[in-house]
């Protein structure tokens, strides 16, 4: 096997890059999400499960690189779910995530329910539909992408995803109420205010999910592990704590989304190409997602190592 500067000692089932410093986290996850591993063939997938299987049994072929193993590695994890070790469907895969969650492409325009949420002006049914439509694609990512070392009734995703939806739209709706009879606002704060208002109904949809699909956890516990990887028991402390990371990184995730598109869309509209024509609104502000999205994933998910010590 040969060895190459860029690429250290293939480990099996360990990350390419530091873990333990968010910089290492970062890379790991922007391989995890590359949008190239969508049109991954089934047979470049077989051949990286081999080369891994290979490597497994100490019974590789001559001349295999590091870089060839942290490749097919790579492959694997963006398309095999560690449990079950079977495929995740496409849309649902987190190198998808971005890609499936900006662009829904019709023959006429680029549409996406990421600008739904931040049109202005919207009804009370555009408000409703544009919040289940999002929580909706959020429920599917969360069960295909599911902890499946114990489990889980369906039960508890439905509980997940009805409270999701019922505190984004209570939420949503509620705000945009109070904003609408808000007499001291202008016509344009208040266009801009309701543009925010997406942000808190997502984030605490988030949070709603994660408590009403993981809240057995908190009284059975989660497994801990050793060193070397064993189980040794089940702790409510370490599920607590898992809890509250997961629930961080769902406020802290849609914020670059819902949050900076307002901004600079408020600054971009403002230009003269884009006041007189305005059929470039949309793409702009569709750009201006698809980069905020962009960001937003890698960021937040690689706040907290996959695996945490706890005392």
């Amino acid at each position: 096997m040969t060895a190459n500067v860029a690429y250290p000692p293939f480990q099996l089932g360990k990350a390419r890059y530091d873990q333990t410093t968010f910089s290492g986290r970062l890379r790991h996850y922007m391989d995890i999400i590359d949008p190239r591993m969508l049109f991954v063939t089934e047979s470049h997938l077989k051949e990286s499960q081999k080369l891994l299987d290979d490597f497994k049994h100490g019974s590789l072929p001559p001349g295999v690189s590091d870089k060839q193993l942290w490749e097919a590695q790579k492959i694997k994890q963006a398309i095999i779910h560690p449990d079950t070790q079977e495929k995740i469907f496409m849309p649902f895969r987190m190198s998808g995530t971005v890609l499936i969650r900006i662009t829904f492409q019709t023959p006429s325009i680029m549409k996406t329910y990421v600008i739904g949420l931040l049109l202005p002006n919207q009804t009370l049914v555009s408000t409703v539909f544009w919040q289940w439509l999002n929580q909706s694609h959020n429920a599917c990512v969360n069960y295909a992408n599911k902890n499946a070392t114990k489990p889980t009734p369906v039960t508890k995703f439905f509980q997940g995803y009805l409270g999701a939806i019922t505190s984004a739209v209570s939420i949503a709706v509620g705000l945009n109420l109070l904003i609408q009879k808000a007499n001291k606002f202008s016509p344009a704060t208040r266009v801009l205010i309701q543009r925010f208002v997406p942000f808190p109904a997502v984030a605490s949809a988030n949070i709603c999910n994660v408590v009403l699909m993981r809240h057995n956890e908190l009284t059975e516990g989660i497994d801990v592990l050793d060193s070397s990887g064993n189980v040794v028991g089940s702790s409510r402390v370490a599920a607590k704590h898992a809890l509250m990371e997961t629930a961080l990184t769902r406020v802290v995730l849609p914020m670059p989304i819902l949050v900076l598109p307002p901004i600079i869309m408020s600054f971009l509209e403002k230009l003269p190409l884009l006041q007189v024509r305005r059929r470039l609104v949309l793409p702009v502000h569709s750009l201006v997602c698809l980069a905020a999205f962009g960001l937003a994933l890698p960021l937040s998910i690689s706040l907290f190592p996959q695996m945490s010590e706890v005392k």
